[in-house]
């Protein structure tokens, strides 16, 4: 009989921006790339649907802690529409459900469309969506012909250009807040326009701190663990702290840093006057994630265990 709380796999440390391919739910991707590595401990931050494509951040070992952050960050996207042709899911994947008329439509209807969307709107999660409902995701229910109230949620669209429309398609780019559908938002977009539409192709290009040209693929992963074993694939890993690459920094002495870790609030000299912060020594070692609180002071939330 094997010891209790034997971990499986290394002590992986790190963020790993995937580019996801077509075809592949994040967990799976997620697996796969836990098993390439080794890694005991992984987690995937938001999730991709299989139709979609592109940036997947990844966090391994004490990057888990910062997943939330990830989840809650703005991201963009580039989607393709379908003109016409309404789905169960929003999406190519789900069965036809309707039929529409798209005659009247043209590149002008999209461009006028368009304002409405913006700024901050009101949006109801589709059926099709990984929302749980009494301890149950929303897709596995609308998968057994169950539909249940939504409630309309308030997201924020800051981005939404027209790059192409041609026929019965349109392609948009996206920038907006967490807990944005984009199949939802194609889907209104059609109705606004008087007819109906779904998604046909999309790529997420953004998410928070990260971009398309730090994106990694499967094939890379392969060449790396061949080239190199684990040693040359770890070199794909950004560091914990490019999670919160844009946030304001506090620089801790080692003995500030000591009593912060141990759950005490500290006074640092030109702190920030409030908000989150990241933490990190003099010598720029990071720390973690604190908070400055009212009285100036300087309280830890999220430490890495290194520390």
């Amino acid at each position: 009989m094997g010891r209790r709380g034997n971990k499986k796999g290394r002590d992986v440390n790190g963020i790993l921006v995937l580019n996801k391919p077509l075809g592949v739910t994040s967990n799976a991707a997620l697996q796969r790339v836990k098993r390439m590595f080794g890694a005991a401990k992984a987690g995937h931050t938001g999730s991709l649907d299989p139709l979609a494509t592109g940036l997947l951040p990844l966090c391994f070992g004490e990057a888990t802690k910062f997943s939330q952050i990830l989840l809650d960050a703005n991201k963009s996207y580039l989607v393709t529409g379908k003109l016409g042709v309404q789905t169960a899911s929003g999406d190519t994947d789900g069965e036809v459900v309707k039929r529409c008329s798209f005659d009247d439509v043209t590149r002008q209807t999209v461009l006028d469309t368009i304002p409405a969307f913006l700024g901050e709107i009101e949006q109801v999660p589709s059926m099709y969506s990984a929302l749980k409902h009494e301890g149950q995701p929303l897709y596995k229910l609308a998968r057994q012909g169950i539909e249940v109230e939504r409630k309309a949620r308030k997201i924020s669209i800051f981005k939404l250009e027209l790059l192409s429309f041609e026929g019965d398609e349109f392609s948009l780019a996206v920038r907006c807040s967490k807990g944005t559908y984009i199949r939802n938002l194609v889907e209104d977009m059609g109705a606004a326009m008087g007819t109906c539409a779904h998604v046909i192709k999309l790529h997420r290009t953004d998410s928070g701190p990260y971009s398309s040209d730090m994106m990694v693929s499967f094939e890379a992963l392969d060449e790396a663990l061949e080239k190199g074993g684990h040693v040359e694939i770890d070199r794909l890993l950004k560091p914990i702290d490019s999670s919160v690459a844009d946030w304001p920094s506090v620089e801790l002495s080692e003995t500030t840093a000591y009593y912060l870790n141990n759950g005490q609030s500290v006074q640092v000299p030109n702190s920030p006057v409030a908000g989150m912060v990241k933490l990190s020594l003099e010598d720029g070692t990071f720390l973690g994630i604190g908070e400055i609180l009212d009285d100036g002071k300087v309280a830890p939330r999220r430490l890495l265990k290194t520390s």
